[in-house]
């Protein structure tokens, strides 16, 4: 809701700075200009970026208005689920966990876990992860190396969003320009008519170029930060499913695992000690 609250700040701010230097609202009314200024990005978007990013970018859009969905009660339901999986491979052995690594989409396990499990992407790393300890027994250490390298390319694709976006707002003063020069155009082929016309031309091409630098730093420069913001916070999860998992492999116990992995989440988002082992004795 900030950022909806700073998008308002920024039009009020230039339209009331506008209006009060006696600015006519009329004379920024030009559709052609944003026809021009947003189609051509829209092109240049949908021709730079595959389009599995560009629904990436559908998706992650409106928590820009939202927020993060990764909350705090996402975040105890995750180490609820990490914790539960641990120790019940723990009691039962890895035979027990065996149906709910293979099929979680299905697993009663982790159907008490709602919000974790409409995270395919979490989900399969969790479960790959750890099929990969159950059918091999890596020391901790190759494991971890598995797991960085796994999560160096998912911080790639969760900040490909915001990187997609940013070249959106890099090239919006351009297409601005691009109007304004087109306005120019019309505007010499008014010359020798009245001086009204030929102003209305004028006015009509600054405002091509004031709206591709009023889009790209007022709006879409701050979402592609944004976009950037929610993909690093989103990684978080990813390290603290690692966190855990190498503690446990390291032999330490359930409890203990989910700690170390709470420490890893965004202090805003992270959920108190007491919070955390209030949370784990509904699953022992």
């Amino acid at each position: 809701m900030f950022a909806l609250a700073g998008m308002l700040i920024v039009i009020i701010s230039v339209v009331s700075g506008y209006l009060a230097s006696h600015g006519n609202m009329a004379v920024l009314w030009q559709p052609f200009e944003i026809l021009i200024i947003c189609g051509a990005a829209l092109g240049a978007f949908m021709m730079a970026n595959p389009f599995s990013l560009q629904k990436k970018v559908l998706s992650m859009a409106p928590q820009v208005i939202t927020g993060s969905r990764h909350n705090k009660a996402f975040y105890l339901q995750l180490l609820g689920l990490v914790y539960s999986l641990f120790q019940k491979s723990r009691q039962d052995g890895f035979l027990a966990i065996e149906d709910d690594i293979e099929s979680p989409f299905t697993s009663e396990l982790f159907a008490r876990f709602p919000d974790v499990l409409r995270d395919h992407e979490i989900v399969n790393f969790l479960t790959d992860n750890y099929r990969i300890f159950t059918l091999t027994g890596l020391p901790a250490y190759e494991l971890e190396a598995i797991m960085d390298s796994e999560i160096e390319q998912i911080s790639e694709e969760l900040l490909a969003p915001s990187h997609a976006v940013n070249r959106v707002a890099e090239a919006l003063p351009g297409f601005g320009i691009v109007a304004a020069v087109l306005g120019i155009v019309i505007t010499m082929g008014s010359i020798g008519g009245p001086m009204t016309e030929i102003g209305n031309h004028v006015a009509a091409a600054l405002v091509g170029t004031f709206l591709g630098i009023f889009f790209a730093y007022g709006f879409i420069g701050p979402a592609s930060a944004h976009l950037e913001n929610l993909g690093a916070h989103e990684l978080k999860a990813y390290l603290c499913i690692k966190s855990c998992l190498i503690s446990v492999v390291s032999g330490y116990a359930p409890p203990v695992a989910a700690e170390t992995g709470r420490k890893l989440l965004p202090p805003e988002m992270r959920p108190t000690f007491i919070e955390l082992s209030d949370q784990l004795k509904q699953y022992r």
